[in-house]
């Protein structure tokens, strides 16, 4: 058994101005609207949820990204309403978020 059931890695990649990068996309703003919201739902620590900040995931192109383990399931978002639905659907309810689902292919 895993140390967290869900372990949420965001991009928060931030290259030199004029390249893409998941920073550019509001990545640390929404990695910490993510950080606070599960633990105001108390699925924070042990046997639940870890969100965490990662330097480039190398997806940036795809972005912004953030991926879900163990699951391996790779989420592009626009803004917390996105994280609501990744939150709800797929952490609490063990649903994958299809329309935010990247394509395994493009890994």
């Amino acid at each position: 058994m895993s140390y967290f059931k869900h372990h949420v890695f965001f991009c928060c990649n931030q290259r030199p101005a004029g390249e893409t990068c998941c920073n550019n996309h509001q990545a640390s703003a929404l990695q910490t609207y993510a950080k606070e919201r599960t633990a105001a739902l108390g699925l924070k620590g042990k046997g639940s949820v870890r969100i965490n900040k990662a330097g480039c995931l190398g997806r940036c192109d795809d972005g912004p990204v953030l991926v879900v383990y163990p699951d391996n399931v790779w989420y592009t978002y626009v803004d917390q309403e996105d994280i609501d639905e990744i939150i709800d659907r797929h952490l609490v309810g063990g649903h994958i978020v299809d329309r935010l689902r990247l394509p395994e292919d493009a890994a």
